[in-house]
């Protein structure tokens, strides 16, 4: 059983320049119960289809289960999502050891820019950067799986 352990936070700097990746990503929801979420996803030019289960206390690690597949096979299945996509650029920026995923989100969530970072364990250390804000992980209202419910310019 994969298992995602990550910490999420706010934005508050200028991340952009440090970035040396970024790539486009329309995803949607066929299940969004929070036991068990079913994502499928655009991510540039490849599909893929996760199932992530429900996080431990602190939100910060879950079960997480990730199969590429054909675009074609994700444009299909967006049209029987739940409403509400999620469309965002994601850029990559190393700090020390570690690389944080910047997600800019677009449409319904323009304005919201979160931060993940990957880790091996809870309690795991790594270097914040800057730009780095309040920490946000566990706080569902920042899960994609919530903003397509309720978009951060509704809140």
């Amino acid at each position: 059983m994969a298992q995602e352990i990550e910490r999420k936070f706010l934005v508050t700097g200028d991340f952009k320049k440090d970035a040396y990746k970024q790539t486009r990503i329309t995803q949607g929801y066929l299940s969004s119960v929070p036991e068990r979420t079913v994502r499928v996803r655009i991510k540039g030019a490849q599909g893929f289809i996760t199932i992530k289960g429900i996080g431990n206390a602190s939100g910060a690690s879950r079960y997480e289960w990730e199969k590429e597949i054909p675009v074609s096979e994700v444009e299909a299945l967006l049209q029987i999502c739940e409403p509400g996509v999620i469309d965002k650029t994601r850029y990559q920026v190393k700090s020390g050891i570690h690389t944080f995923e910047v997600d800019e989100f677009y449409g319904e969530n323009q304005g919201l820019v979160v931060a993940e970072v990957e880790l091996g364990a809870e309690g795991e250390a790594f270097v914040k950067p800057a730009w780095i804000g309040e920490e946000v992980t566990g706080d569902a209202k920042y899960y994609n799986s919530m903003l397509m419910k309720n978009p951060y310019t509704k809140w």
